[in-house]
């Protein structure tokens, strides 16, 4: 089943998320390899797709897992959380309705 990530950054953290960033990305092309990554970015703070300073408020992943205690899982050890980036992450299940 599919699951989406509602992940929300902690304040002032875009040094964090710049120096954590390649642990971030090895977990997501994992997920690419494997066939179970359906998307994933960033939200900028401002409406920008390179908002420079301004950071980021936060992410979005969908992906496949197994059932939602998987994916809970899955996110308790994303590099993010763990190096204060991310303050929380809200896994929910997702039925992709299109396209």
């Amino acid at each position: 089943m599919l699951y989406s990530f509602f992940c929300e950054d902690a304040p002032n953290s875009l040094s964090l998320r710049k120096q954590h960033r390649p642990a971030h990305i090895d977990r997501l092309t994992t997920l690419l390899n494997e066939g179970r990554l359906i998307l994933a970015g960033p939200n900028p703070a401002i409406d920008a797709e390179a908002p420079a300073e301004a950071g980021y408020t936060g992410s979005l992943i969908v992906a496949q897992f197994e059932n939602l205690n998987a994916a809970q899982q899955w996110a308790d050890e994303e590099p993010f959380l763990k190096a204060g980036v991310y303050q929380s992450i809200t896994v929910k299940p997702f039925v992709q309705s299109m396209p």
